[in-house]
């Protein structure tokens, strides 16, 4: 039996598909083999010995401490694209939200209670609510990925003209993207015609305080800004004067901080961009399956710290190798295997940035012996054989 740690509450339609009679889920695990989380705060936790596997069930990973994971031979695994429909479907109601004082008009609205005529009161003081269409505008978009490729793709549906960009746009996500779409070369482009900015790019050493008083400033007056991706990518204090001064007509975000509640022009939602059953079930199936085939055969997708790598089983048994990517390991895993008699029916090896992995299935089995010799190898950081 495999112990699965649950951290938060995950759809049940995801964890119905961990076999009972393979693994026993629970809170109050300890040393478990796999945790499935969404929200919780990891990062001062001790990990157990026994523990390979994180799933994440969404896509931001900065409540894990992935470093950490990388160096104990822990791999995390997130759920990209399986929340992006309710997140596009959040961000069309954030650009209506920038367009028009929607929520101002309501809660104006609701003063009118109890008056004598109110029908009369909402015609006179409805101007004061009044905003712009979408329809001819041109919206910026940040990163293409998973959402912001769908946000550029409906945008396109709604009469706005599109811009975006996104240094690192996969092969597969442009294929995705309407023909419409004009692909920016740089961020500048798009902060120096769009009407509309929306965000949605991961937050990193790059991206942090990337909307601030020097990329406002290239920006067209009355601009109006989305973020639907990381409260942090955004320096409050530059886009509060913004505000103020009118260069930012409104600004949009499914983070609320203290910093922004209250400001005049600043909408924001709290946090509902994956809030939907749907997002939530995703979310749940991908990251249990994905756990599921990593802790049954060693097979690595949508891995935040390590490549992916993935062999159909062959054999009767598979070793699954972490090490440092440096030069001579593999021929030091095939030396040992070698010598010790044992005869390699499948091997295949991928690298990422310091670390590589590598799934090698074999005739027979492996003894502790042949097992201890390639955990001392040097670079090695974790051996996991799977009968």
């Amino acid at each position: 039996m495999k112990n699965i740690q649950m951290l938060n509450k995950i759809a049940k339609v995801g964890t119905d598909l961990l076999d009972p009679a393979v693994y026993t889920l629970g809170t109050e695990i300890d040393n478990p083999d796999g945790i499935l989380v969404r929200s919780a705060v990891m990062h001062d936790m001790v990990f157990g010995d026994k523990l390979q596997a994180i799933a994440r069930a969404g896509a931001g990973v900065n409540n894990i401490p992935i470093d950490k994971c990388t160096e104990e031979g822990i791999v995390v695994f997130n759920t990209p694209g399986a929340n992006a429909n309710g997140v596009k479907e959040l961000t069309v109601c954030a650009l209506l939200l920038a367009a028009r004082d929607v929520v101002g008009g309501i809660s104006w609205a609701q003063t009118l209670a109890g008056g004598a005529d109110v029908a009369k009161a909402v015609e006179k003081g409805k101007s004061q609510f009044a905003g712009i269409e979408l329809q001819g505008k041109t919206l910026g978009v940040i990163g293409l990925g998973a959402i912001g490729g769908l946000v550029a793709n409906v945008a396109v549906d709604l009469g706005m003209n599109v811009i975006g960009c996104d240094p690192f746009l996969s092969v597969e996500g442009a294929w995705n993207l309407d023909k419409q779409i004009h692909k920016a070369a740089t961020y500048e482009e798009i902060y120096e015609k769009a009407d509309f900015i929306t965000l949605h790019v991961p937050s990193t050493k790059d991206t942090k305080g990337m909307i601030n008083a020097g990329t406002i400033g290239m920006m067209k007056e009355g601009v109006r800004l989305l973020n639907l991706s990381r409260a942090d990518l955004v320096n409050v204090a530059d886009l509060k004067a913004a505000l103020e001064g009118g260069k930012v007509a409104a600004y949009v975000t499914d983070f609320p901080t203290e910093d922004v509640l209250g400001v005049k022009g600043v909408v924001a939602i709290p946090h509902l961009g994956a809030s939907t059953e749907e997002s939530e079930d995703n979310c749940a199936v991908m990251a249990c399956k994905e756990l599921d085939d990593f802790l049954a055969n060693g097979n690595i997708k949508n891995s935040v710290n390590y490549p992916a790598v993935s062999m159909p089983r062959s054999g009767d048994c598979r070793i699954c190798i972490m090490n440092a990517n440096v030069p001579a390991v593999i021929t030091g895993i095939t030396r040992v295997l070698s010598e010790q008699g044992v005869n390699i029916e499948n091997l295949t090896n991928k690298s990422r940035g310091n670390v590589a992995y590598s799934i090698i299935d074999i005739t027979g089995k492996l003894d502790d012996e042949t097992e201890q010799k390639i955990e001392a190898l040097e670079g090695i950081i974790r051996v996991r054989v799977i009968d």
